[in-house]
């Protein structure tokens, strides 16, 4: 039941922003601005973390996730040490998500040679 919920969020997360691309002038990257942010305040106000736990990797993994955990990240380096939590909080709760990102992109173009449209 956890494979079946976490793949309709997922998949009704995805159709939200599939409609946002087709029926507005927002470009893609506008878009997953919006998504971060959007993840951030609803971390903060706090309705994303109960989400989180019912939707599991439906809700943890799209752009609204990165949100959430670059939120969560600050908030706890805030309270640690103080105004440079600001800054360093979000990139030590992501590091790990970033960093297999870059890694397994920086692979993949190795294996895989672009096509240029001349």
């Amino acid at each position: 039941m956890d494979y079946l919920i976490a793949f309709l969020v997922g998949g009704a997360i995805c159709a939200v922003v599939q409609i946002l691309m087709d029926n507005t002038k927002l470009m893609p990257g506008r878009i997953m601005v919006i998504l971060v942010c959007l993840g951030a305040v609803l971390g903060a106000v706090g309705v994303y973390e109960p989400f989180t736990k019912w939707a599991g990797a439906g809700a943890s993994v799209p752009l609204l996730g990165f949100g959430n955990i670059l939120f969560k990240g600050m908030k706890k380096a805030i309270t640690e040490e103080g105004f440079i939590g600001l800054f360093k909080g979000g990139f030590t709760a992501s590091a790990v998500g970033i960093s297999a990102a870059l890694i397994f992109s920086y692979i993949a173009s190795w294996i895989f040679n672009p096509k240029l449209k001349d």
